[in-house]
């Protein structure tokens, strides 16, 4: 058996381009863009194991030629659909781990293979997530830039694997979102107060909430501190918590929980993991984003000086 790197990369948004336009050109449209994903991997002495749609699996022989592969993927393609109609957009998640495969039959098998599969299921859109075989082998002065999201229950295995997000973007810093670790201040945001509110609104609903009314919960059952009535949203599905002066919100659902800041492209998908919410912005309850139907709270914060 061989030891190497495992990556999916998969295309988020498919349904909604096949949607708006057309079976042919879409299929189109994401023929070229997996065919490019091989190139890549190809070009960083890579190998394609298969393309399943709108993703492909690849294996790397060194840990450092996959991340490499990876996140020039994440750059060039953020930064050429932003040129798109948004009816074209489709963005990338992205699983890897490292371990021992089995090649069989021109394909791999084995436990990297399953565990980079289901962290591009968990992975949110422009995100690399990556097991601790994939960081572990980070030498000590990497340029890669990763924080840990703790353990996750990872379908399928009885033991739980830690998981690191890969933060590839060079103009969002890495203090700006957090899982387990506690937040500096972002430079370029102005930091929650000892004491305000919080605003969450949904189509005509809006309901400002005290700091020390909190935690609160939302979700789809009237128990729920705000409601939001989609099959999507779990029965409470996400809880809002005020610690150390800063608003807290910790998914707690079925499905997972998408959030998107304002004036940031950058999403946190997050599956029974949590972030601060330090600037104003919107959360997704059931489904990411790109799921125009999906259910959408917006949330704001008021001040208070006394």
């Amino acid at each position: 058996m061989a030891e190497v790197t495992v990556v999916f990369a998969d295309l988020t948004g498919s349904t909604g381009v096949f949607e708006a336009l057309g079976n042919v050109k879409a299929t189109q449209l994401v023929t070229r863009l997996t065919d490019w994903i091989g190139k890549v991997c190809t070009a960083k002495q890579g190998h394609v194991v298969k393309n399943l749609g709108d993703g492909v699996l690849m294996v790397f022989a060194r840990n450092d030629d996959a991340l490499e592969a990876v996140i020039e993927m994440q750059r060039t393609h953020s930064e050429r659909i932003k040129t798109w109609p948004e009816s074209a957009r489709m963005r990338l998640q992205v699983g890897m781990s490292r371990g021992e495969v089995i090649e069989q039959d021109a394909d791999f098998f084995g436990d990297a293979v399953n565990l980079a599969s289901r962290l591009s299921d968990l992975s949110g859109p422009e995100q690399i997530l990556g097991t601790d075989s994939v960081i572990g082998q980070l030498a000590a002065d990497s340029p890669v830039r990763f924080r840990s999201l703790g353990a996750m229950d990872i379908r399928g295995r009885n033991e739980s694997c830690i998981v690191y997000r890969v933060e590839w973007q060079n103009d969002i810093l890495t203090e700006f979102f957090t899982v387990q670790a506690a937040l500096t201040s972002s430079p370029f945001t102005k930091a929650v107060p000892l004491a305000g509110s919080i605003t969450l609104s949904w189509l005509d609903v809006e309901t400002a909430f005290l700091s020390a009314d909190l935690p609160i919960y939302l979700g789809r059952v009237a128990e729920a501190h705000f409601v939001v009535s989609d099959p999507r949203v779990s029965r409470l599905h996400t809880k809002i918590s005020w610690r150390a002066g800063k608003f807290h919100l910790e998914d707690v659902s079925s499905y997972g929980t998408w959030v998107r800041f304002a004036g940031s492209s950058a999403v946190v998908a997050l599956r029974r993991q949590e972030c601060v919410l330090l600037v104003e912005g919107e959360i997704a309850l059931g489904a990411p984003f790109e799921d125009f139907t999906v259910p959408t709270v917006s949330f704001k914060f008021s001040r208070h000086t006394s």
